[in-house]
């Protein structure tokens, strides 16, 4: 089995690299997939969220209101670091369990925003992270979550420095270009992969 670990800033573009490397044959193990599921409605994340929180980041029909909750912790760190101290935890727990049912051959990535702000880029064989510019950035997470630009520029504060990231990274994809050039790099790190994991 090959682990790889994969990141990037927010709106960097790891979805479309996760789904590439899905089309190659990978086994996908998304975060913030887990993140969404460890936090449903009659889970013990989401009763911990409420706890710490209180019922006002609840949506009428009971389920998480993650843009309530994310107006809270954006803004104030310490409330980010008790959710993170909830969700954590939860969330590799369950990849762990997804981890081990996957062939013993496999190429298992897992997408992990945060993989640097919590330091597991060394638990993987290989660490890739996805870079684009942070005004490429900014205009993408402003368009794609239909933010303000101080809205923007604090979730991307929230995050590992884009410096941080490439000073982990194995393998960088560059991604301030088109899809299709994207798409290409990808390819050749699929390619690549058995050599790359060889001298992990």
């Amino acid at each position: 089995m090959v682990r790889v670990g994969l990141t990037g800033g927010i709106a960097s573009g790891k979805t479309a690299v996760a789904e590439r490397l899905a089309e190659h044959g990978a086994v996908l193990i998304d975060a913030d997939v887990l993140a969404r599921e460890v936090v449903l409605p009659g889970t013990p994340g989401l009763d911990a969220i409420v706890d710490r929180f209180t019922a006002d980041v609840l949506a009428a029909d009971g389920s998480l209101d993650r843009a309530a909750l994310g107006t809270i912790v954006f803004a104030d760190s310490a409330a980010r670091r008790d959710l993170e101290s909830i969700i954590h935890p939860a969330v590799r727990a369950r990849a762990a369990e997804i981890e081990k049912s996957a062939p013993e051959d496999a190429v298992v990535v897992h997408v992990i925003p945060l993989l640097v702000e919590t330091g597991q880029q060394r638990a993987f064989d290989i660490c890739l992270v996805v870079d684009v510019d942070q005004h490429r950035q900014l205009d993408r997470l402003r368009i794609r979550n239909g933010l303000s630009t101080e809205d923007a520029q604090a979730r991307i504060a929230a995050q590992a420095a884009r410096e941080a990231r490439l000073a982990a990274a194995d393998v960088v994809l560059d991604n301030n270009g088109t899809p299709e050039q994207l798409a290409a790099q990808v390819d050749d790190f699929w390619t690549r992969l058995p050599d790359l994991a060889s001298k992990s």
